[in-house]
């Protein structure tokens, strides 16, 4: 008994990370297919510590289709110590894609900044105080290809 309890909340810790993860995942694989079924770019917004929301943006009108707070404690977080990711997008913060936390997925399923530069980056989650609960989302730009990793304390999977 002594030994399953540790283990069961170390399970509990990263089954929880990954949740949050799978999340996220699922709110930029949702705003790609939005864009190139309805055939309009659709504007994902990165707030606070834990947010994401999803808009279509059709000339002048604007609507918010999705709104999600992560789960379970999740939240942007960079894990001190934590290297990149094997795509190697960089790891300055915890929303890396050189500066912006808005990125716009176009039609063709490609992704953009607000200039309509190719924009590729990495989203880090993770729970404070918890590193083996770092997790990472990396997207990148020209295809809109989306990919997860999970940190196992020696490396990204």
């Amino acid at each position: 008994m002594a030994v399953a309890v540790p283990s069961i909340g170390s399970w509990l810790a990263a089954a929880r990370a990954d949740a949050g993860m799978r999340q996220l995942l699922g709110e930029l694989r949702a705003a790609r297919d939005f864009a190139m079924t309805q055939r309009r770019t659709m504007e994902v917004q990165f707030l606070g510590t834990n947010q994401i929301t999803c808009t279509r943006v059709d000339g002048m009108n604007r609507t918010t289709l999705r709104e999600a707070v992560f789960e379970y404690g999740m939240e942007y977080r960079l894990e001190p110590g934590v290297p990149d990711t094997p795509d190697a997008f960089g790891n300055t913060s915890a929303l890396d894609f050189g500066g912006p936390t808005t990125l716009y997925f176009l039609v063709d399923g490609s992704v953009v900044d607000d200039t309509g530069v190719p924009l590729s980056g990495t989203v880090f989650l993770g729970r404070p105080d918890q590193p083996l609960t770092a997790r990472a989302v990396t997207v990148l730009g020209p295809t809109g290809r989306v990919q997860a990793y999970r940190w196992n304390g020696g490396s990204w999977r």
